[in-house]
Formats: C-alpha cells, sequence, structure tokens
C-alpha cells in the first residue's frame, strides 16, 4: 500500500514540476558526481542568491521525492497524507495561479539505481550542469553493477546541456573532465590542475587559535583570466572544500555575476550539519562531526584530515561504507592501512567496518586500542566513558550507521544537536 501511494504522489508531483517549469522558465543549475554535490551546491546557493532570485533543494534533496519537492517549493511530508495533500494543492496552485517563482533553481541530482538521471535529465535541460567527482569507489556501485555504469548514468546530464548552456568540470578529474570531447555544449573547468579556466593553488589551512590545533578555515588563491584573486573561507574545515567554492565562483561568473563580489560572498559560506562540522565535545574534547554519509574516497580525506590536527590523542570513529558492492571488504581495509599511523585509538561501528580493524592491524595498530561495536547508541555509550581533555574524535560512516547519535552522546551542548547534526526530525528519529 505504501508503495503505490509513494508512486501515486511520485507521478503527480512530477507532473506538476513539468507543468511548473513550462510555465516560469527558470534557469536551471544542476549538480551531479559521486561526493561534493552538497558541498558543491550550498556554495553555488551562497554566491549566486547575493545576486539573483534562487532556491535550492533543501539538505540532500536529491532524490525522486526530493527533485519535484524543490521545484514546487514545498517540503518533505514523510507519512504525513495531510501534508502530501497540501503539498500537492500547493502546486497546482502555482501552475493556475502566477506567483513569485526563482528566477534560478539550483538542483542536486543523484542516483541511487540505473535510470534515475536519465529520468529527469531532458525533463530539467539544464542551463548550467556542473559535475563533481568520479571516484573509483562510489556508493551504489552494488546497484549498477560497475563504476563505468554509474559514469555513463551521470554523465547524462552533461549531454543534456542546452546547446546555449554551459557544462563546468572538474579538470582535476579524467574521468570527469574526459565529457568535455563528447558534448556540444560550451564548456569550462575547474580545479587544483593549472590549465583548468578556474583554477587554484594554496599552501594550507588558517589556524583558528580558539580551536586550539585543529585547521579550521580555507585560504587558496583563484587564478583566472591572468588575474590571481584571494579568497577566503573561515567557516569550513578541509582543503577539499576549495573544490565547492571554485564551482560556486564559476557558476557565478558564467551567470554575468561580478567575480570579486562572489568571493566575499564565500566568506559567509558555512557546512550543513555531519559534514566535517567543528562541534565542542565533552570534557574540553572537540568533535570532527562527517557522520551524513561515507564512501572510500570521503572517509579517506576525513582520516587524512585527523593526520593534519594536533591533539593530546586522536580518535578515530569509523562506521560501514554502505553499498560497495563486492569493492565492499577491500575499501574497508584499506581505511584501516590510512588510519594505521594516525589515530590513537580506532572504534569501529557495523559489521562491515570490522574490515577497517583487520586492516589496521594488519598494519601494525595495536590490537588493545581496537573497540567494535555494532551500533551507534552501544558506540556513544562508550566514547561518552572515555572521551578526555585534549581528545578529537572524528566520526564517520554511511547514513546506515546513524553515528550522528555517538556525536549527540559526546556533545558538550547536547541541547544544540537539532542545529549542529543532521538527521534530529522526529522522521529520522524514529528509524
Amino acid at each position: 500500500m505504501k508503495k503505490t501511494f509513494k508512486k501515486i504522489i511520485v507521478a503527480i508531483l512530477f507532473w506538476q514540476s513539468k507543468k511548473i517549469l513550462a510555465k516560469y522558465k527558470p534557469k536551471i543549475i544542476a549538480i551531479t558526481g559521486s561526493v561534493g554535490k552538497t558541498s558543491t551546491k550550498d556554495a553555488i546557493f551562497t554566491v549566486l542568491s547575493h545576486f539573483k532570485s534562487a532556491r535550492k533543494s533543501d539538505k540532500s534533496f536529491n532524490s525522486e521525492i526530493g527533485l519535484p519537492l524543490t521545484i514546487i517549493g514545498v517540503p518533505n511530508a514523510w507519512s504525513n497524507p495531510i501534508a502530501w495533500a497540501e503539498n500537492i494543492l500547493k502546486g497546482f496552485y502555482i501552475i493556475l495561479f502566477k506567483v513569485n517563482y526563482p528566477e534560478w533553481l539550483i538542483l542536486e541530482i543523484g542516483a541511487g539505481k540505473p535510470g534515475d538521471i536519465k529520468s529527469v535529465a531532458h525533463m530539467l535541460s539544464p542551463d548550467v550542469v556542473v559535475i563533481t567527482h568520479f571516484p573509483d569507489r562510489p556508493v551504489h556501485v552494488e546497484f549498477f553493477g560497475s563504476v563505468e555504469k554509474i559514469i555513463e548514468e551521470k554523465s547524462t546530464l552533461a549531454f543534456a546541456t542546452k546547446m546555449d548552456g554551459v557544462l563546468i568540470l572538474n579538470h582535476d578529474d579524467e574521468k570527469v573532465y574526459a565529457l568535455h570531447k563528447k558534448v556540444k555544449a560550451r564548456v569550462v573547468s575547474f580545479g587544483l590542475n593549472e590549465v583548468a579556466t578556474y583554477n587554484a593553488s594554496y599552501g594550507g589551512a588558517s589556524i583558528q587559535k580558539e580551536h586550539s590545533g585543529i585547521p579550521s578555515g580555507v585560504e587558496f588563491k583563484l587564478h583566472y583570466n591572468g588575474s590571481v584573486f584571494p579568497v577566503t573561507m573561515p567557516y569550513v574545515i578541509g582543503m577539499h572544500y576549495v573544490s565547492s567554492a571554485l564551482a560556486a565562483i564559476a557558476v557565478a561568473n558564467e551567470a554575468g555575476c561580478d567575480i570579486l563580489q562572489s568571493i566575499s560572498q564565500l566568506a559567509s559560506y558555512t557546512t550543513p550539519p555531519g559534514r566535517m562540522s567543528l562541534i565542542e565535545g565533552i570534557n574540553n574534547s572537540y568533535i570532527i562531526d562527517d557522520t551524513y554519509n561515507a564512501s572510500p574516497i570521503a572517509m579517506s580525506a576525513a582520516i587524512k584530515f585527523l593526520g593534519e590536527v594536533k591533539a593530546k590523542r586522536k580518535i578515530a570513529v569509523l562506521g560501514d561504507m554502505l553499498e560497495l558492492g563486492k569493492l565492499s571488504d577491500s575499501s574497508h581495509r584499506e581505511m584501516g592501512y590510512e588510519v594505521s599511523n594516525i589515530a590513537n585509538v580506532l572504534i569501529t561501528v557495523g559489521p562491515r567496518a570490522k574490515s577497517i580493524a583487520e586492516g589496521a592491524v594488519e598494519k601494525g595498530f595495536p590490537q588493545k586500542d581496537i573497540y567494535m561495536f555494532d551500533s551507534s547508541d552501544t558506540c556513544g555509550k562508550f566514547l561518552a566513558g572515555v572521551v578526555e581533555e585534549g581528545d578529537i574524535v572524528l566520526l564517520k560512516g554511511s547514513q546506515g550507521t546513524r553515528l550522528e547519535r555517538s556525536a549527540k552522546m559526546i556533545m558538550k551542548n547536547p541541547e544544540y544537536a537539532a542545529k549542529l547534526l543532521c538527521r534530529q526530525e522526529k522522521e529520522w528519529e524514529k528509524r
């Protein structure tokens, strides 16, 4: 019954979305890739909304329901039929009457199974397409059969770009940049590669004293069209946000916005909850909260960042990385290799993450400093009893491991969990 209800709702919402797009003709920016979609979407919105009337996908609204909800401008009603009816009525109102509709839609487009992007690409016919990254071991690979199939699916957006539109590609990823030879749309690129249209150079992250040895804030130089511009993002941690910033500047500049004002807007950019967020922990500790989701490349980046931190003790809490199929065991084991010479204490959560522990032991990590748990709740209770002053705790795992629950148990101010942590809605708490 629920599946039938969902199919009916999705069909109605998509029909309404097509009608709304045809009536209001907003400019569409579509963002896809296997990692970095949400941070890039948010960076683009931070910059573009200063110049234009814009709407972005809420949180990670990139599913079959999330996309039309963004186009219509209504929230997820979850399992509330009355709220769904209200959403549908609003959709009809927007179709029948003239409303103040955004000039630009910034849409995050994900693919959980074959056909997800193909089914919406031509409906959207984007003015701007941004492709972030195609890692060697992406999530969802078990549903596609191969990495090549995922790349083929996500590349559909590139071919759907309007003829007078622009395709913005990550020049640092050979698989992504290879698309520039295959499309008819105009192409620009971003990245650390010095031949990228918008390229960056940097010496490292800045240090904020109050964070006691934790690299916090990103500074780099943007090279564009023969000029060099300083860029500062004081509220993020991790140099991987340089890529998101470059994509945002590229989108705004290609949309005709002033590049200096675009750069200044990035100073206000903040990361979404659960994505490399820095949170004060119990006993004068700090939490690096990266609990939203996990893939091998994202977990590797988080581990490397932990390596840059100065701390009395580094505790790595690493959970299952889901939907990796036949690549699961080797991917987890490799994370164990990477964390073995960085963390002082290793904690794993979930059955797949046990391979992380095995990989760490293979590289000489002391067995006595490894703890394994089946649930985030048990892990959180353990952490609450062992976290000491001066500790830095990294939490990283796929959505299914729910490591935000562990994070909440060791927050200095858990009353701020709804604001600082991901998945704090009532619907998520029930799961």
